[in-house]
Order: C-alpha cells, then structure tokens, then sequence
C-alpha cells in the first residue's frame, strides 16, 4: 500500500541531517512524501508568522497516514514538531521516531543524542498513561539500517494507528 508521510523535524538544525532519510524515502518504489521544504520556502513561511505556520502544517499533514518524528539533538523542545505530533495523532496517523543524530552534517559532523519527542505525549487508557513512545517504535537511521528499512517502519506505524 502506497503511504504518504510527513517528516517532522528541527528545521534549522537538522536539515542538513534529514536529507539521507527524506531521500531514501522517494527512491524507492510507490513512496510519496509531503513536508519537503527548501530553505528559501521555510523562510517565507516563517515571515507569515505563526497562523501562515500553523496553516502549512496543517495542509502537509492531511491526507498522509503516518508522520516521521527526525530526532535530533534538540527536537524534542521544539514547538512545531510538538504541535506537528499533535496533529497527527489526533488525524489517526502512525507515528515513529528515527535518530538521526549520528548522520553527519554538511561539515561532516555529528550530534549528541536527543530526547525522544513521543516521550512526551501520552493518552490514558483505563486510568493509565500511556506514553506514545510505548505504543509506536522508534529507531536509528545509522544502526537500524535505515535506508533498507524506512518502509516496513512506515508500514508498521500505519498499522499500529489502524488499531
């Protein structure tokens, strides 16, 4: 089945770093992505201000059936990926993390390691929190060989929404 996924992100810090992950993602076969940004378009949204934001958030985030949580060393402080989170679960979206602090930047660098954002957020279910870093996976681009497995993730967080 053909999903099309939102990549969420720390735009300034980590775009250079989502780039391998986001790319992965259209090479292979019946993939679509949405939330593919270049920096002079992020910077005109941004002018707009906070609804031309919330807007463009919420135009890339429907019709997509999972959304990807990019971890970096600072993503999980980060309003708009919180408020993207949000959104999305509350659509009905799988969700899932990848670590990408290990991918280098364009000055061959690495970063530390972040907190994971769906640690955050929890539903209660019969009086218990349950986080959504507990329901839906999270894991290394590097390590978990992400480019081979980005779409059996993709998959597994769509079903695990379809719950």
């Amino acid at each position: 089945m053909v999903r099309r996924v939102f990549f969420s992100f720390h735009y300034e810090r980590d775009h250079w770093r989502t780039n391998p992950v986001r790319n992965s993602w259209v090479t292979h076969d019946n993939r679509e992505g949405a939330g593919y940004i270049d920096a002079a378009e992020w910077e005109e949204i941004k002018r707009g201000g906070e609804d031309a934001i919330e807007r463009w958030i919420d135009e890339q985030i429907h019709n997509t059936s999972v959304t990807v949580v990019l971890i970096g060393s600072e993503t999980y402080n980060r309003d708009w990926v919180n408020r993207e989170i949000e959104k999305s679960y509350n659509q009905g979206n799988g969700l899932l993390g990848i670590y990408i602090h290990n991918i280098e930047d364009k000055n061959g660098r690495t970063a530390r390691n972040g907190k994971n954002p769906l640690d955050k957020w929890h539903i209660t279910e019969k009086g218990r929190k349950k986080y959504l870093s507990d329901i839906f996976e999270t894991y290394h681009w590097k390590r978990d060989d992400g480019y081979n497995n980005l779409g059996g993730w993709v998959e597994k967080a769509a079903q695990l929404a379809d719950r």
